[in-house]
């Protein structure tokens, strides 16, 4: 794989085999500012196995300083939460017309919302939302009957995260043009929240590393104390 010059002279400028702690990983990343804002994501190889629904580690989290992009919501609902989801900031709001935009090929939005009356209708889609993570969950909070609060908080910077096949977990936590501090709190705060969903079936070491990146920067090792 081709590494442009930027990204060697990062990788060469840390010991890729060290565990930092979360300030001076940052610290390192910063070195990688390009010409567009990276995005800052914190990784983890878990001590589970996915083919066990037991161990199947999933949640939300809503970053202390939200993700540094916009998000686009959607909403099915119909009647009065129609104007309550537009009035909690949803870019889109509807019911079966949208289910047909989507099967036209419309994709201009980043998150998906349902009332629970709403999921026949949106089954017809559910080949289309499912493999880009944007299928409404009563799991992930996006099947409610509380529509504004959960437009509300997908806007302020609420992720979702699951694991892979492989065992990983992939989040964003911020921007690099963020400050450290407000990195290191939407870090802490995804890394509070996995520990939290360790599954009561997994046995022996549950996160067997965490690692920090940017988009267009290697990988840094985290000190294992984070997850304690």
């Amino acid at each position: 794989m081709f590494r442009g010059k930027k990204y060697k002279k990062i990788a060469e400028s840390f010991d890729r085999t060290k565990a930092y702690d979360l300030k001076e990983a940052i610290e390192i990343l910063k070195k990688s500012e390009l010409k567009f804002d990276q995005t800052v994501e914190v990784h983890f190889n878990l001590g589970v196995d996915p083919k066990h629904s037991d161990q199947v580690v999933r949640g939300t989290v809503v970053l202390p300083h939200g993700t540094g992009r916009q998000v686009r919501v959607l909403v099915f609902c119909k009647d009065n939460n129609l104007e309550v989801a537009k009035a909690a900031g949803a870019d889109y709001a509807g019911g079966a017309d949208l289910v047909q935009k989507i099967q036209e090929g419309w994709l201009d939005f980043d998150a998906v919302v349902a009332t629970p009356d709403m999921m026949p209708v949106i089954s017809k889609v559910a080949r289309v939302l499912g493999p880009r993570g944007m299928m409404p969950s009563p799991k992930a909070g996006t099947v409610t009957v509380n529509v504004a609060q959960t437009v509300k908080e997908l806007k302020a910077g609420k992720i979702s995260y699951r694991v892979d096949k492989g065992a990983n977990v992939h989040a964003p936590v911020g921007k690099l043009s963020f400050t450290a501090d407000q990195l290191v709190e939407n870090t802490k705060s995804v890394i509070d929240s996995v520990v939290k969903n360790k599954p009561q079936s997994s046995k022996g070491t549950y996160i067997k590393s965490l690692t920090l990146t940017a988009t267009m920067a290697p990988g840094i090792k985290l000190d294992m104390a984070l997850t304690r």
